[in-house]
C-alpha cells in the first residue's frame, strides 16, 4: 500500500504538477469556503477594483456552506456543493491566483481551460461524508460576507482533509471516459 499523500497550503506550482487525476490526497493548512452567492460578490468586487477578503495566490476554495456547529464542535457538517454553480465566476478567481477548488460534479470548459492554463487542480470531495469531513476542521473563522449566513466566506484550518484529484494541471479529468 502506498504512503498517504498529504499536501500543504498554500499550494505551489510544483505540488500542482505532481498531482494526477484519480489520485487520493489529503489537504492540510488553510482552506476557504465559498458558494455561489459569495462568488458573485467576489467577482463584483474584482470588477469594482475593490480589495479581496483574502489573497488567492496558492489558495484552495471549498464549495461548501458549513452547518452550524453543535456545542463542543468547531464546525457542523461540511460537505461539498455542486461546483457548476460557481463556473461563471471561477475563471476570474483563477486569474487572481486561485490554485485549487474542492466540490462535486463536472466543470465547464472555461474552468477546465483556466485550470490547465494556470496549472491548477480541481478536487472532488467525497459526497455523503460531510460529518466525517467536519472532523478534519480544526479552526474556523468567518472572514467575509457574514450576512450570507452559511454561505459566508470562512477560513478553515484543516488537517488531512480527504479529496480526490478530479481534474489535474494537465487537464486529465476523472469525469470524462475515453
Amino acid at each position: 500500500m502506498s504512503e498517504k499523500k498529504i499536501i500543504k497550503t498554500p499550494l505551489s506550482d510544483e505540488t500542482m504538477r505532481g498531482l494526477r487525476a484519480g489520485e487520493m490526497v489529503y489537504i492540510s493548512g488553510t482552506v476557504y469556503t465559498a458558494r455561489d452567492a459569495a462568488h458573485k460578490r467576489l467577482v463584483e468586487m474584482i470588477e469594482k477594483g475593490e480589495p479581496m477578503p483574502f489573497d488567492f495566490a496558492g489558495q484552495v476554495v471549498y464549495y461548501a456552506g458549513p452547518c452550524p456547529n453543535k456545542p463542543g464542535f468547531v464546525i457542523g457538517s461540511v460537505g461539498p456543493t455542486t461546483s457548476g454553480r460557481m463556473d461563471a465566476y471561477t475563471p476570474a478567481l483563477i486569474d487572481r491566483g486561485l490554485k485549487a477548488m474542492i466540490g462535486k460534479g463536472l466543470r465547464d470548459e472555461t474552468v477546465i481551460k483556466g485550470i490547465v492554463d494556470k496549472g491548477g487542480v480541481y478536487f472532488a470531495a467525497i459526497g455523503g461524508a460531510a460529518a466525517l469531513m467536519s472532523q478534519c476542521v480544526k479552526e474556523v473563522e468567518i472572514i467575509a460576507f457574514e450576512d450570507l449566513g452559511t454561505e459566508a466566506i470562512r477560513k478553515l484550518t484543516v488537517e488531512e482533509l480527504p479529496v480526490v484529484v478530479a481534474i489535474d494541471s494537465l487537464g486529465n479529468n476523472v469525469y470524462q471516459h475515453n
